[in-house]
């Protein structure tokens, strides 16, 4: 599957890569830095924002709600916020294009409030199983119509009276975890959220932040147990974003593959919940050094210089996943270059990201020669000479694209990705960051011309 202007772009094998990159804001700070400005009583004044296709739909939706979100000619965003509970019913339908957390953490905002609202998206968008979310916001009191397995385009229909609720998350999400709490937000009472597995916590440190009542407590066998007080007034912040490490991802694993290069990437979010990448890469040999350890917004943030090393394949514990599960794509491509054999455990949540990403991965793997073979919740890729020379399909996954446009920088055969258009959705200057560093990838002919 391609979009309609697809655009097949592919990678060369690559001279070494050198230089100091900052790669765009965190798009999960971001997106909730956007719907907390929406909700507090004044101006957040956001700089660092991502300005990639997901966050522009969420900031569009913010306005859809009655908020005022302007960008200045600096960069800097500033959203003029409606108060817990004043959400005004959108005109016409929220479309969040391939926004996953937009989408989801969206319903969980406009939940607690006595609004009707429909949410579509795009052809991968309305693929995604939203159920896991409904589920919690319908006995908090939202009625929903929607396709089956709770697909897009669906409509819901806030509470005018919305329940606190204790809910128990049965699979690790901080989508659903989010959606329940931001819903909590317009609720009387306490709502509480218990993770048996503890997944990435800006929503937790952001409404802190915002001055929301928020109590967590560490459960016995290592999860939580967090209870927030319904009906705050949000206090307006200053939010500097950091950048996204799931975007570094991509600059960090390319520098290690090639042989001779020496990257720093400036500013990376080290939220302990979403370093599992930096983990693996460096049990697997990387050579990564943490420099300029500092903090904003109560967010940990490093400069990572990143230099060639040669990898050995791990096992990847599926505790880590949560902390990783969009960067397995391209661990696969470290994994594609190490030596021996890289398993990945407990990652069946990439079964229902963007696309079936272990699907996605095993095939476009085994189009450029690299052995791997898959089950419903595991990957193990062997590694070695990458032969290349395959042309990946996509299925509309700017991850997918990112992380086989890497394969192909360290390939025997040039590698080509059927469509790049979708990378604008999380990473829109990723062809001119990597070209910077000396990565060379060139347009390709469409596969029927």
């Amino acid at each position: 599957m391609a979009s309609p202007a697809a655009r097949p772009l592919t990678a060369l094998k690559s001279g070494p890569l050198r230089g100091r990159v900052r790669v765009p804001g965190d798009k999960s700070i971001s997106h909730r830095a956007l719907m907390l400005g929406a909700l507090a009583v004044g101006e957040t004044v956001v700089t660092g924002l991502l300005e990639a296709e997901d966050v522009m739909n969420t900031a569009a939706a913010m306005r859809a709600f009655g908020a005022t979100v302007i960008r200045d000619d600096d960069g800097t965003f500033r959203v003029r916020g409606l108060g817990v509970g004043g959400l005004m019913e959108p005109t016409g339908i929220i479309d969040f294009g391939n926004a996953g957390t937009g989408v989801r953490l969206t319903m969980g905002l406009a939940a607690a409030q006595p609004i009707a609202v429909t949410f579509t998206g795009d052809a991968s968008l309305v693929k995604r199983p939203m159920g896991r979310v409904l589920e919690p916001l319908s006995e908090m009191g939202v009625e929903v119509i929607a396709r089956s397995g709770g697909r897009l385009p669906l409509t819901m229909r806030g509470s005018r009276l919305p329940l606190p609720i204790t809910y128990r998350l049965p699979v690790p999400s901080a989508q659903v975890k989010s959606a329940v709490l931001l819903a909590g937000l317009g609720t009387p009472g306490v709502t509480t959220v218990i993770e048996p597995v503890f997944t990435r916590d800006h929503t937790e440190r952001m409404l802190r932040g915002f001055g929301a009542d928020i109590e967590i407590v560490d459960e016995p066998g290592g999860g939580r147990r967090i209870a927030l007080a319904g009906r705050p007034e949000l206090k307006p912040q200053a939010i500097d974003v950091p950048a996204d490490p799931s975007s570094a991802a991509f600059p960090i694993v390319a520098a290690t593959l090639v042989p001779g290069s020496d990257v720093t990437v400036e500013g990376v979010l080290m939220n302990p919940a979403r370093i599992g990448l930096i983990d693996t890469l460096l049990d697997m040999g990387a050579d990564i050094e943490v420099t300029a350890e500092r903090e904003t917004g109560g967010e940990r943030l490093a400069d990572l210089r990143v230099r060639h090393a040669e990898l050995a394949g791990v096992t990847v514990p599926a505790e880590r996943a949560p902390s990783m599960i969009d960067e397995y794509p391209i661990l696969a491509v470290a994994a594609a270059a190490a030596s021996g054999e890289t398993r990945m455990l407990g990652i069946g949540e990439m079964r229902v990201k963007e696309s079936d990403r272990i699907a996605a991965v095993v095939a476009g793997l085994r189009a450029n020669g690299v052995a791997c073979a898959d089950g419903p919740d595991w990957l193990s890729v062997r590694g070695g000479r990458i032969a290349g020379g395959g042309r990946v399909t996509t299925h509309l996954d700017h991850r997918i694209a990112m992380s086989f446009l890497v394969l192909g920088l360290v390939s025997g055969n040039p590698v080509t990705v059927d469509d790049a258009a979708p990378i604008a959705t999380s990473f829109p200057t990723f062809e001119a960051l990597m070209a910077g560093l000396g990565a060379s990838f060139e347009a390709a002919e469409a596969a029927d011309a």
